[in-house]
């Protein structure tokens, strides 16, 4: 029992580095769509700022902090092209978004052929190191070494201490989410614009301004998201780095029944069950019974589960989806 409880704690650092961009990307989802618009290019949105990140620290040396920005920066310009053909244009949101996911692919290749002569760009040695954050590193060597003394293995303590700056980040933003939605004038224009655009409309607040904001802060968060990818789980940029992590994400809203902690509790499954599919070798029992290539697909299959589960029920904003008309009652 104890050396399982070891195992599930050393996994804590893999499953809190997965989760944290799932759960940027997802609240990103979240406000997108909370106003009205349904946002499936942030895998798209989150290549376009994993690609960033990387180029920005192996072509231009530029730092850490410095690289995230600039993703966001990429993510939040690229998905003006959403807002344009599915708020001003009225084009079908589905569509749009797909278009991008497909241009994100074709854009990020081009732009590495061209600078690098390969579809990747080299190795950035920019990865992200874990840190303690409010506990002081004399406590974290105690705490080792009455570890090792009480259960006679070597605990990697930042299993149960240690995180990357990515968690903290997606922390803030999903504590100001919460607090702009529900707490803040603008957070209620915003559901509003989901819910009844004309009525909102009627009030005199413009609709097409909200729903532009909330696909550029979709943008930004997916773009940071995408950044926060390659600068923890890679260590170079290829077209397979986010491999499906916004659609996991997309999926995390509805499982989440786009609500800010329904969404932080769906991230950490789907992180969870990513994780474990690194550390299954870990638990030979599981291997007897599964093949691996079954925790390689968890996530993806839970991915389709929630989706079919949660697809007939009512807990979307009422207008997603639909074009906003000032002409209709």
């Amino acid at each position: 029992m104890m050396e399982f409880l070891l195992i599930i704690g050393n996994m804590m650092p893999s499953t809190f580095m997965i989760t944290s961009p799932i759960l940027i990307a997802a609240i990103g989802g979240m406000i997108c769509e909370r106003a009205g618009v349904v946002n499936i290019a942030l895998e798209g949105l989150m290549v376009m700022g994993a690609m960033t990140a990387a180029v920005a620290i192996s072509q231009f040396g530029v730092s850490i902090p410095a690289a995230l920005l600039l993703a966001a920066i990429v993510g939040g310009m690229f998905s003006l092209i959403h807002a344009f053909a599915s708020v001003t244009l009225r084009a079908d949101q589905v569509i749009s978004g797909t278009g991008i996911n497909l241009l994100s692919l074709g854009v990020t290749v081009f732009i590495c052929q061209l600078l690098f002569g390969s579809d990747r760009s080299p190795n950035h040695g920019g990865m992200m190191r874990g840190f303690l954050g409010l506990f002081p590193v004399e406590w974290t060597s105690r705490a080792t070494e009455w570890a090792y003394r009480s259960f006679g293995a070597e605990i990697e303590l930042p299993g149960f201490l240690m995180l990357f700056p990515t968690v903290w980040i997606a922390i803030a933003i999903l504590v100001l989410s919460w607090f702009v939605l529900y707490k803040r004038p603008w957070g209620l224009r915003l559901r509003a614009a989901g819910e009844h655009p004309q009525a909102l409309a009627s009030a005199g607040v413009n609709v097409i301004r909200i729903r532009y904001t909330a696909v550029l802060i979709s943008g930004l968060l997916s773009g940071l998201a995408g950044g926060s990818v390659v600068l923890t789980q890679d260590i170079h940029f290829t077209v397979t780095t986010i491999n499906g992590t916004g659609f996991i994400a997309l999926a995390a809203v509805s499982f989440g029944r786009w609500l800010p902690l329904g969404i932080l509790g769906s991230s950490f499954i789907f992180g969870m069950s990513t994780a474990l599919a690194v550390h299954v070798a870990n638990f030979p029992r599981l291997l007897q019974l599964l093949p691996s290539q079954f925790f390689n697909a968890m996530p993806f299959l839970i991915t389709l589960i929630t989706l079919i589960i949660f697809s007939g029920k009512d807990y979307a904003p009422r207008s997603v989806g639909k074009p906003f008309d000032k002409g209709k009652s």
